[in-house]
């Protein structure tokens, strides 16, 4: 049985209201969508928050599950609205004295200048510099391993919209590529 398959015998479990099928629903996806999350909202304990949100949204709506995506590519989609929410009532509210001083200091040490010559940090380095919706699609593409079909379903956007930005994103990788230093162009 393929991960589709085993991803589709879950959920028609969730409907019934197997608990045992959500917590192996979960362990298999949950890293994946909390990496997803992490990078759209930039913080570890809200994108925590967001996973569990979208399992629970999953185990109230798996009976609505009409096998028209992938199971994965139908809870990425509800993950990134619980997400986008989130985001649009998020006040940038001015900072206090105490709050400041709160804020760690991001001068690079010895560490941190050691870390940013490996490979894999300047990518990512290149990759933040990105606009949300590249980095969104980039991280779609790339990390989650979605087809631009599953990324026009999660993103709700028309699939030439989805390749266009793919195609603009990878533009700018490569020019934060050459510029950072990296050998390669996108890999």
């Amino acid at each position: 049985m393929n991960a589709a398959d085993k991803d589709r015998e879950l959920i028609a479990r969730i409907a019934k209201r197997d608990s045992a099928a959500l917590r192996a629903l979960f362990t298999l996806h949950q890293v994946k969508l909390y990496r997803f999350l992490v990078r759209i909202v930039r913080n570890e304990a809200i994108a925590e928050e967001l996973v569990n949100e979208t399992f629970i949204k999953v185990w109230t709506k798996a009976g609505t599950f009409n096998n028209q995506s992938t199971v994965s590519t139908w809870f990425f989609t509800i993950a990134r609205n619980e997400a986008m929410s989130l985001l649009r009532k998020k006040s940038d509210a001015p900072l206090d004295d105490k709050v400041a001083s709160q804020i760690e200091d991001e001068s690079d040490t010895q560490e941190v200048s050691v870390a940013k010559k490996d490979k894999g940090a300047l990518m990512r380095e290149c990759i933040d510099k990105l606009s949300d919706a590249h980095r969104e699609i980039v991280d779609l593409v790339y990390y989650q391993e979605k087809s631009i079909a599953e990324v026009s379903t999660i993103l709700e956007i028309p699939a030439n919209t989805a390749k266009t930005r793919m195609f603009h994103a990878r533009q700018q990788l490569s020019t934060h590529f050459k510029r950072a230093g990296v050998d390669r162009g996108w890999p």
